[in-house]
């Protein structure tokens, strides 16, 4: 009898491995594309559409109400029916709300309308994306295949959302950003042909012919192995509480859970804050339009690169809980100077820090998220995590836009940012250890 889950962690890095996570990358792609895109908007319409400033971050949160949503559910499709068909309804389903924002949206309602029915498909794409890379990753590269895999997509997404937004919406308008987007239908078709289902899933299922020739791709060395008929397979985790949410909050979980919950809630406040308001507040403080709207690519690029070395300080040198509130609590004490200054170096530096700190821990905290749960419940609880930290990323741009109309100031902006992300950084301190989870 062969341990899949051992099969899976000891396997050599090869061919499959990077299939697989090109794949996700550039399904990640379109969810960072997507997420960031409509900061880019708000330029172009407010005047044309009579919005006040809480409107405006309307705007941005209107894709977050659907992102809430199907983070939210797409626990129980994933966990119960599979992580690729999750993934692939989710791509079509955005790609019809994208292309539906570029035709109909031409008014402020019709424009939240046409994104909540995106965020309804985007919303699945991080979730499954992060929990999709846990179960293929080696064990000695867990964190950091996982974190080249969805990161780096979902980072050259708000990248690619930042270039379109400097050089191609000034001549084509706004809705260039959405006739860009709408391109993940191919991506669909051709996952479709090329995406396989995780292992671990289907092990769970008891689909272990499907695991053989699986196994057989990851280590082609070990097929003859893997494909004799006299051999079986074994996954040895639980089975009998599938997509349960009310599992996340019994004994074993139930710290960690309120913890990451909490903790991505505050955060995305933050996040969502920074990368809605700070292309349009950059140039309200003198920034040229080119300029402020790359501070949009420097805040994605900074998070991966954050990320990536969070992730490897994490599994290294520090407990996984205490590097994360180290991170966001830099990310917090960097927002104060730009809250009080306005020099173009000092906007550049802050900025910087809050996507390598802020961003990037939020994306560690998803990566260790994926890990502190079982094979039977991991795409609920990432679901879940992801779910409660979109109801924050609605919140924040629409707040931080009416106190930034009460008080007529970018400042309130950045305080905004840094209180809640100190809240957070407190917050993950509380996780306890699941059984069996040491790394906490």
């Amino acid at each position: 009898m062969i341990d899949v889950r051992k099969e899976i962690a000891a396997a050599p890095l090869g061919r499959h491995h990077f299939l697989i996570g090109s794949l996700i990358a550039l399904i990640v792609f379109f969810d960072g594309y997507d997420t960031f895109n409509a900061a880019y908007v708000i330029h172009y319409v407010m005047k044309p559409w009579h919005l006040l400033e809480g409107q405006a971050g309307l705007l941005v949160s209107s894709g977050m109400f659907g992102f809430l949503v199907s983070s939210v559910c797409q626990g129980k499709l994933s966990d119960r029916y599979g992580r690729r068909g999750t993934l692939l309804g989710a791509l079509w389903l955005a790609s019809l709300g994208s292309i539906a924002t570029a035709l109909l949206a031409n008014s402020f309602t019709s424009f939240c309308a046409a994104r909540f029915l995106t965020g309804l498909g985007l919303g699945v794409l991080l979730p499954v994306g992060v929990t999709y890379m846990k179960e293929w990753a080696p064990a000695r590269l867990g964190n950091t295949f996982s974190t080249w895999g969805w990161t780096l997509g979902f980072s050259c997404g708000g990248i690619m959302a930042s270039v379109i937004g400097v050089f191609m919406t000034p001549r084509y308008g706004w809705q260039a950003l959405y006739y860009v987007a709408s391109l993940s239908a191919v991506l669909a078709v051709i996952c479709h042909w090329a995406l396989p289902e995780t292992l671990p899933f289907l092990a769970l299922r008891g689909q272990m012919r499907e695991v053989a020739r699986g196994l057989a791709r990851l280590n082609p060395a070990s097929a003859s192995l893997y494909l004799d008929p006299a051999v079986g397979f074994v996954l040895p985790e639980p089975n009998d509480r599938i997509a349960s949410i009310s599992f996340l909050l019994s004994e074993r979980y139930r710290s960690t859970t309120l913890a990451v919950w909490a903790a991505t809630f505050f955060v995305q406040f933050g996040i969502y804050d920074l990368t809605g308001w700070v292309p349009s507040t950059m140039i309200r403080r003198g920034e040229t339009f080119a300029a402020s709207f790359g501070f949009g690519a420097l805040i994605l690029f900074m998070n991966f690169a954050g990320c990536l070395v969070c992730s490897y300080v994490a599994d290294r040198a520090i407990k996984a809980r205490w590097t994360m509130f180290i991170w966001w609590l830099v990310g917090a004490l960097a927002m104060f100077p730009i809250a009080f200054a306005n020099l173009h170096w000092l906007n550049l530096a802050c900025v910087a820090a809050g996507g390598f700190f802020i961003l990037g821990g939020q994306g560690a905290l998803n990566n260790f998220t994926a890990g502190w749960y079982d094979t039977e419940v991991r795409g609920t609880a990432v679901g879940m995590m992801l779910g409660i930290g979109r109801a924050g990323a609605v919140l924040g741009p629409f707040i931080t836009g009416v106190l930034q109309q009460w008080f007529a100031s970018s400042r309130v902006l950045f305080l905004a940012i840094a209180i809640a992300v100190l809240l957070g950084a407190f917050a993950i301190l509380s996780a306890g250890a699941p059984s069996r989870r040491s790394h906490l």
